[in-house]
C-alpha cells in the first residue's frame, strides 16, 4: 500500500505548539489557498480541528481560534475537487450521536463523498461541562458514540441505536452520506485509545507519538485486530516532523527536518517502512506563500520518491 500524504490546515487552530506567526492575522483568503494548493498538489487530505470554547486557563497556550470543523470543511469543498476533508479530531462526545451525523452526513453529501471522520475523546473539562457533557467518562462514551455514528452515517434512513446512553429508532436523517461507509479514524495514543482505534475504527490517528514509539503502537494495533479476528482494510498514520524542503535560511527549530528533497524523502519513508499508510505533513513558513510554495515543492520533488 502506497504512503499517501495530507496536511492539518493552518489558520483554522492556532494552539502555540504549532501555529506560524504569520496565521494570527490570516482568514478565509489563506485558509482556501492552502486548501486549493493542497488539491491541486495531490494531498490525500486537508484536516480541521475541533473545539467548542477554550477555558480562560488555556487560552494562553492553546488559544481561543478553533474554527468549527463542519463549517470550515464544508466551505472548503465547495473550493477543492478531489481533496478528502478530515476532522482531525472531532470531540463527538460534546454533541447527541444524531446532532454529529446530521452535520457530517450533509458534509460528505455536500462534498461528493469526500468525508474522513476523525473522532476523539477531548481533553478539555471546562468544555464538557460547559455543554452538559460526561468529562469523566468520555471514553466510555466516545465507544458507545462510535457504534452509534456507524449506525446513523449508514444506508438506512431510519437508522437504528440502542445502547447504555443513547437509543434512537425511526428517526429519519436525509440526505444520507455519499458515501456507503464513511470512514472513522480514532485519534489518540493512550492504550483505551489504541484499543478503541484497533477495534472500532478504519483508521488510527497517533496523537504525538514519536517515530521511536510508533512500531511499538503499529504492532500493538495490529496485534489487537488479529486477537479480534478483525481482516478489514486499516490506514495507520503518523504526524511527521516540521518540514522544510531545501535549505530554509532562517531559524526553523532544531526538530525540523530540512534539506534536500531526496534526503528528506530517505528520511520520511522509514515510516511507510514500519507501517504507516498516512503521513500528515506540516511546514515551517514565515507567509501563505512560502507555505504554499513549500507544499508544492513537496509533491514535486519529495512525494515521488515516498515509495
Amino acid at each position: 500500500m502506497a504512503v499517501v500524504y495530507g496536511i492539518q490546515l493552518p489558520v483554522q487552530s492556532q494552539s502555540t505548539l504549532y501555529a506560524e506567526s504569520w496565521e494570527a492575522a490570516a482568514g478565509p483568503a489563506d485558509l482556501l489557498a492552502v486548501a486549493r494548493a493542497a488539491d491541486a498538489h495531490g494531498f490525500d487530505y486537508v484536516a480541521c480541528c475541533d473545539h467548542v470554547a477554550i477555558p480562560r486557563r488555556l487560552a494562553g497556550a492553546m488559544s481561543t481560534v478553533w474554527y468549527d470543523p463542519v463549517a470550515t470543511l464544508a466551505y472548503l469543498a465547495a473550493a477543492t475537487e478531489r481533496v478528502r476533508l478530515l476532522s482531525h479530531v472531532a470531540v463527538v462526545g460534546l454533541r447527541h450521536p444524531l446532532v454529529t451525523a446530521k452535520a457530517y452526513a450533509t458534509l460528505d453529501h455536500l462534498s461528493g463523498g469526500r468525508l474522513v471522520l476523525g473522532v476523539g475523546a477531548g481533553h478539555v473539562q471546562e468544555e464538557f461541562e460547559a455543554v452538559g457533557a460526561d468529562f469523566a467518562g468520555r471514553g466510555g462514551v466516545l465507544d458507545e458514540t462510535v457504534d452509534a455514528l456507524r449506525a446513523a452515517l449508514g444506508p438506512e434512513e431510519f437508522p437504528e441505536h440502542d445502547g447504555p446512553r443513547f437509543s434512537f429508532r425511526d428517526l429519519g436523517q436525509r440526505p444520507r452520506p455519499a458515501q456507503a461507509r464513511v470512514p472513522v479514524w480514532v485519534g489518540g495514543s493512550s492504550p483505551a485509545a489504541v484499543r478503541r482505534a484497533a477495534l472500532k475504527g478504519d483508521g488510527w490517528l497517533p496523537q504525538g507519538d514519536p517515530r521511536g514509539r510508533l512500531a511499538e503502537q503499529i504492532a500493538k494495533l495490529r496485534r489487537l485486530r488479529e486477537e479480534a479476528g478483525v481482516e478489514a482494510p486499516f490506514t495507520v498514520g503518523a504526524i511527521t516532523e516540521a518540514l522544510y524542503v531545501g535549505e530554509p535560511g532562517w531559524d526553523t527549530g532544531r526538530r525540523t527536518l530540512s534539506g534536500k528533497p531526496q534526503a528528506l524523502a530517505e528520511s520520511l519513508r522509514a515510516y511507510g517502512e514500519m507501517g504507516v499508510h498516512q503521513i500528515q505533513v506540516r511546514f515551517r513558513s514565515r507567509s501563505r506563500t512560502e507555505l504554499v510554495d513549500q507544499m508544492a515543492a513537496f509533491a514535486a520533488e519529495v512525494a515521488p520518491h515516498l515509495n
